[in-house]
C-alpha cells in the first residue's frame, strides 16, 4: 500500500508539471512558429494525458478483490498503463514526426526565439525535479530489493513508476534536441534544423511508447515474477522441513506488487491427511510472511517420483505422436 501511495504521488507531481509546461511550450511555439517547440508542446500534452491515465491505473489497481474479480484489480493497472503508452505513441510521436516532416518539406520562417529558449530552460528545471522524485522512489525500492536502480526500472511491474521515469528522461532529452534545433536555425537560417529536431523528438517518443507497450502487454498476458524472486521462493520452500522437493513452481504478476504462486510440492511423508493439511498451511503462511507481495498461494501435493514418471510418459507420447 505504501508503494502504491508513493507511485500515486510521483504520478501527480509529473502530471502537474507536464500540464504547466505544455501550456508554456504551446504559447512559445505559436509565437515563434517553431515546429520543435510545437512538438514539445504536443509531447508535454501527451505526457499530461499519460499521467491522467496512470493516475487511473494506480487507483484502479488498488481496488480490493470482490466476488466478480477474486484475484483483485491489479491487472487493471496494467491495462490503463498500456492506454497511457498508446497516448504517448499517438499524441506525442505521431504529431511530432508529421509536423516535423511538413516543416522540412515546406520550410517556415521563425520569429523571435527568446521566449522559446526561456520556456525550454524553465521546463528543463521542472522536468528535472519530477525525474528526481521518480528516481528517489526507484532508488528506495531498488535498495529494498537489493538490485541496481537500472535493473529495477527495467524489470519492475510498477508500470506507472516506469512510465514516469522513461517519459521524464525522454522529456529532458527532447528539450535539449529542441534547443539544438532552434540554435541550428539561428546559425544557418534554415528551418531544416527545426523540422529535423521535431522528427527526432517524435522518434524518441516512439521508442519510449513501444517499450512501455511491450512491458504492459507482457504483464497483461500473465508475466511471471522476476527470476530472482522465483529463485528465492523456491529456496524458501526447500528450506521448510515439511517440503521434500519442489516439483514445479509457477508464478504470475496479479498487479504491480501482487504475486500469485502455484506450486506442485513433494511433501515429506505424513501419516494422516490432517497432518498434510497443516503442513500446507504452514508453508502458505511462511511464504506470505517472507514475501509480502504474495497475495495468492496454491499448493498441489505431488509425489516427486510420480511426477517424474508422469512427465516421462507424457514426453514419450509426444514423441510417438
Amino acid at each position: 500500500m505504501e508503494d502504491k501511495q508513493e507511485s500515486l504521488g510521483t504520478v501527480i507531481v509529473a502530471g502537474l508539471a507536464n500540464l504547466a509546461i505544455a501550456v508554456a511550450k504551446l504559447v512559445a511555439g505559436l509565437v515563434s512558429g517553431s515546429s520543435a517547440m510545437l512538438s514539445e508542446a504536443a509531447h508535454s500534452a501527451a505526457d499530461t494525458v499519460t499521467e491522467v491515465l496512470l493516475f487511473i491505473a494506480v487507483r484502479r489497481a488498488g481496488r480490493p478483490a470482490d466476488a466478480r474479480h477474486p484475484f483483485g484489480y491489479g491487472m487493471a493497472g496494467f491495462f490503463w498503463a498500456l492506454m497511457a503508452a498508446f497516448a504517448t505513441l499517438i499524441g506525442g510521436a505521431g504529431f511530432s514526426i508529421t509536423h516535423g516532416v511538413h516543416e522540412i518539406a515546406h520550410g517556415e520562417e521563425l520569429a523571435d526565439l527568446r521566449l522559446s529558449y526561456l520556456v525550454l530552460a524553465i521546463a528543463f528545471v521542472v522536468e528535472g525535479i519530477s525525474l528526481l522524485k521518480a528516481l528517489s522512489q526507484v532508488r528506495g525500492q531498488a535498495r529494498r530489493l537489493r538490485v541496481s536502480p537500472g535493473r529495477y526500472v527495467a524489470r519492475t511491474p510498477d508500470t506507472a513508476l516506469k512510465a514516469v521515469v522513461f517519459e521524464d528522461a525522454a522529456a529532458l532529452v527532447g528539450l535539449l534536441i529542441a534547443a539544438a534545433g532552434l540554435l541550428g536555425y539561428q546559425v544557418t537560417g534554415s528551418s531544416l534544423w527545426d523540422g529535423a529536431a521535431s522528427v527526432v523528438i517524435g522518434l524518441l517518443l516512439l521508442g519510449v511508447a513501444l517499450n512501455l507497450i511491450r512491458a504492459n502487454a507482457s504483464l497483461l498476458i500473465g508475466q511471471s515474477a522476476p527470476a530472482r524472486v522465483e529463485r528465492e521462493i523456491r529456496a524458501e520452500l526447500l528450506a521448510m522441513p515439511e517440503v521434500e522437493a519442489v516439483v514445479e513452481l509457477l508464478t504470475m504478476m496479479l498487479g504491480p506488487d501482487e504475486i500469485m504462486v502455484a506450486a506442485r510440492v513433494d511433501f515429506v511423508d505424513e501419516s494422516t491427511a490432517g497432518a498434510l493439511e497443516r503442513a500446507a498451511d504452514r508453508v502458505e503462511r511462511t511464504l506470505a510472511e517472507r514475501f509480502p507481495a504474495i497475495s495468492q498461494v496454491f499448493l498441489d501435493p505431488t509425489p516427486g517420483e510420480q511426477a517424474k514418471r508422469g512427465r516421462a510418459v507424457g514426453d514419450d507420447a509426444d514423441r510417438d505422436a
